[in-house]
């Protein structure tokens, strides 16, 4: 396989800050769902917490005082990527169920949700949500998942 050049290059930090790592994806899935939405350099650090800490950390940055399923903290605009996803594990599984989706479907698609947050995207108003969600249905069924908007 070919080195990819350093222009390209994706350093990708993932930490599993919890008990049970019981159905956390690879580092090789999460790399190659980030990849999906673009292949430019990047420095991304993808974080499984549990609830008490998504808590913590949606309270203190949105002043929401739940656990979410995904919190995206950019540090620079491209061309390099950079900034941290937290992902609430058990919120992540809990959704999955409710919505009738595998767990793997819908973890690929909040990375792709949150590193879409990342690059600026956003969905504060109806046209910005329209244009994120099709660009997230196009790059899920680029990777062969269903629609997560069904």
């Amino acid at each position: 396989m070919p080195r990819q050049s350093p222009a390209a290059r994706l350093d990708l930090n993932v930490q599993y800050a919890l008990a049970d790592k019981t159905g956390l994806p690879s580092r090789s899935q999460l790399r190659q769902w980030i990849r999906a939405v673009g292949n430019g350099p990047g420095n991304i650090t993808v974080r499984f917490v549990d609830e008490e800490e998504g808590r913590t950390l949606n309270n203190s940055w949105r002043a929401k005082d739940y656990a979410t399923n995904v919190l995206s903290f950019p540090y620079e605009t491209l061309p390099v990527l950079s900034g941290d996803l937290v992902l609430c594990w058990a919120v992540v599984v809990r959704e999955a169920a409710e919505q009738g989706k595998s767990v793997e479907a819908h973890c690929a698609h909040l990375i792709v949700h949150g590193i879409l947050h990342l690059c600026g995207h956003d969905h504060e108003d109806a046209e910005q949500a329209a244009e994120m969600e099709g660009i997230e249905q196009d790059v899920m069924a680029k990777l062969g998942y269903p629609d997560p908007y069904q």
